[in-house]
């Protein structure tokens, strides 16, 4: 269970699906509330397959291009950091990949679970990263259990959010995500500064030996 409130607490940090609150609310303004709950169920659905399949076969990708887990842990909390600054600035759209004239040109999509919600703004690089290096030191069998519902547990909770997406927006308002999205930001840089502390812990004990 310890593992199971890490990991979820960890990768809800990190994908901040709160933070994709008013993104959705305008990807998704002149959609009917079938065509919301649709997409919403897409993403999630999305996300949980990407999380699994970067948590499962991550390892196998970094041996096959010869990364260490230690240079992926720096380049992933790299990132983490850089996606918590973003957050504190309230420039976190930017970094995920999604300029102007794509927005404007997926809005004219029927589709848009896939791309650009669930890839890159909520399943990116600092959760991939974070789950392949998770695997790393968690691979016992009831590890990859409670680290699977974990994933799970994510993938229903961004559901819940983006399916109540325009609701919460209304209560919350514009300064209430910024404030929540501010909040979280110091949560992912924390995260993002213990696995560059920790690759870089590695590397020194490993050159002592």
């Amino acid at each position: 269970m310890e593992i199971f409130t890490y990991l979820f607490v960890a990768l809800f940090s990190v994908i901040n699906p709160i933070g994709t609150v008013p993104i959705f609310v305008g990807l998704t303004q002149d959609y009917n509330k079938k065509e919301r709950a649709k997409v919403s169920l897409w993403t999630a659905v999305n996300v949980c397959i990407i999380l699994i399949i970067s948590f499962f076969i991550g390892e196998y990708v970094l041996n096959f291009f010869g990364i260490s887990i230690n240079a992926l842990r720096i380049a992933g909390g790299l990132i983490i950091v850089s996606s918590g600054f973003a957050l504190l600035t309230g420039k976190f759209n930017k970094t995920r990949g999604i300029n102007k004239k794509v927005e404007e040109d997926i809005q004219n999509r029927n589709e848009i679970a896939l791309t650009p919600l669930a890839i890159p703004m909520l399943a990116g690089p600092g959760s991939m990263s974070l789950l392949i290096a998770y695997y790393q030191e968690h691979h016992t069998t009831t590890d990859m259990i409670w680290a699977t519902l974990a994933i799970v547990a994510i993938a229903i909770a961004i559901f819940l959010i983006l399916r109540s997406a325009h609701y919460l927006s209304k209560i919350l308002g514009a300064s209430g995500i910024v404030a929540i999205s501010r909040i979280v930001g110091f949560i992912v840089i924390a995260i993002g500064i213990e696995y560059i502390v920790g690759a870089v812990l590695n590397i020194i004990k490993t050159s002592l030996l």
